[in-house]
C-alpha cells in the first residue's frame, strides 16, 4: 500500500498522478495567467497617471500636463462626459480636490498592481474609479451598457480574491506584516 501511495506522489505513470500532475500545472498557469493580468492592469493606471502628469503625447499633449499647469480631469469631464450622470462630472471637472483625488488613485492603485502589495486595496479603489468612469459616458458608445471600465473592474475583483500579488509580486512578504495581518482588507 505504501509503495503505491509512494509512487502516486512521485507521478509514476498512474490515472491519479496524472491528475494530480495536471491539475498542478493548471494552478500554476492559473497562477501565472492572473499575475501577468495585475501587472497588465497595473501597467494602464500607471500609464494614465505618468503621461497626465508629464503630458507625454499619448492621452495628454504634453502643454497640457498637470507639471505644466494641466488638469487631468477637466478636458475628459468637460467635453467626454454624456448621460445622466453629464452635469456633476461637468460641475467637477477641472477642480483641484478632483485632479488631487484622480491622479492619487491612478498612481496608487498602479503601483500596488504592480508591487503586488495591498492589491484588495487597489482592486476596491480600482473598481470604484473605473464604475465612475463608466457612468460618465453612459450610454456607453458601442453597447447598451457594457465596456471595457466594467471588464477591468472584474478582473480586479477577480485579481483581489484570488491573491494575484503572490505571484511575480510581493503579496507574501506584504501578507506578512503585522498591520496587514490585523485588517485582511489591506492584504
Amino acid at each position: 500500500m505504501t509503495a503505491m501511495i509512494e509512487r502516486n506522489i512521485a507521478g509514476i505513470n498512474t490515472p491519479a498522478a496524472e491528475t494530480v500532475r495536471e491539475r498542478t500545472i493548471r494552478e500554476r498557469a492559473t497562477r501565472y495567467l492572473l499575475a501577468g493580468l495585475r501587472l497588465a492592469l497595473g501597467w494602464i493606471f500607471l500609464w494614465a497617471f505618468l503621461d497626465k502628469l508629464f503630458g507625454l503625447g499619448f492621452a495628454t499633449e504634453a502643454k497640457n500636463a498637470w507639471l505644466n499647469g494641466g488638469s487631468p480631469t477637466k478636458g475628459f469631464l468637460t467635453f467626454g462626459a454624456a448621460g445622466p450622470f453629464q452635469g456633476f462630472y461637468h460641475g467637477i471637472a477641472g477642480a483641484a480636490w478632483a485632479d488631487w483625488l484622480f491622479m492619487i488613485g491612478l498612481a496608487a492603485i498602479g503601483t500596488a498592481l504592480i508591487l503586488g502589495t495591498g492589491v484588495r486595496l487597489a482592486a476596491a479603489a480600482g473598481g470604484l474609479l473605473l464604475v465612475l468612469m463608466w457612468t460618465a459616458v453612459l450610454p456607453p458608445a458601442n453597447n447598451p451598457f457594457m465596456d471595457d471600465h466594467l471588464v477591468y473592474a472584474g478582473v480586479l475583483a477577480l485579481l483581489a480574491v484570488t491573491n494575484a500579488g503572490d505571484t511575480w509580486g510581493l503579496g507574501r512578504t506584504w501578507a506578512r506584516l503585522p498591520i496587514v495581518r490585523r485588517f485582511g482588507w489591506l492584504r
